[in-house]
């Protein structure tokens, strides 16, 4: 344990600079010397040093760096191809409003269809978020009214929206 020690003081800082002078990073330095050192105290009965004990440990260093340049390298490229991806994959907002508009617009045409009333009805109840009493108070008219022709628009756009029917009444909640 005190040869380990001896050649940790010794041989740590030299290691430390040629770690820093290729990736400059303090921590990452740090740590591809401590996991140098970790790697010779765990293997130090199987280890057979063919050069010197200083040698061995520089290139052991330099395949660390190698080795963590290159996997900085797949990090950032796969950073890279997964923003580039999620751009080009998620990035349809202007078709989505175009999409949105289109939608508004034909909801708007179907509700302009509607009879003057059941229009007036329907246009306070999604548009301006009134209830039903509301609207009944309003417009001096019974609940049952406003429940009936709130029944009678959303049944004729139903009918004339078909598939955009579920997805237009929400946008109209949302709008």
């Amino acid at each position: 344990m005190a040869a380990f020690e001896q050649i940790y003081q010794l041989y740590w800082s030299d290691l430390y600079n040629y770690a820093y002078n290729i990736i400059r990073n303090k921590i990452v330095c740090e740590e591809i010397i401590q996991e140098t050192f970790f790697s010779l105290w765990s293997k130090r009965e199987q280890i057979q040093i063919t050069q010197s004990l200083k040698a061995y440990l520089f290139t052991a260093v330099k395949f660390q760096t190698i080795n963590y340049i290159r996997s900085e390298k797949v990090k950032r490229d796969y950073a890279s191809s997964y923003a580039s991806f999620t751009k080009t994959a998620f990035d349809n907002s202007n078709e989505e409003n175009i999409q949105l508009s289109d939608l508004k617009g034909m909801i708007e045409n179907e509700v302009a269809k509607l009879p003057e009333k059941c229009q007036q009805i329907f246009r306070l109840s999604r548009n301006e978020h009134q209830s039903i009493k509301n609207i009944a108070d309003l417009m001096n008219i019974s609940h049952k009214t406003v429940e009936n022709q709130l029944t009678k628009a959303l049944r004729q756009l139903r009918s004339s929206l078909g598939q955009f029917f579920s997805l237009s009444i929400l946008i109209l909640a949302v709008c």
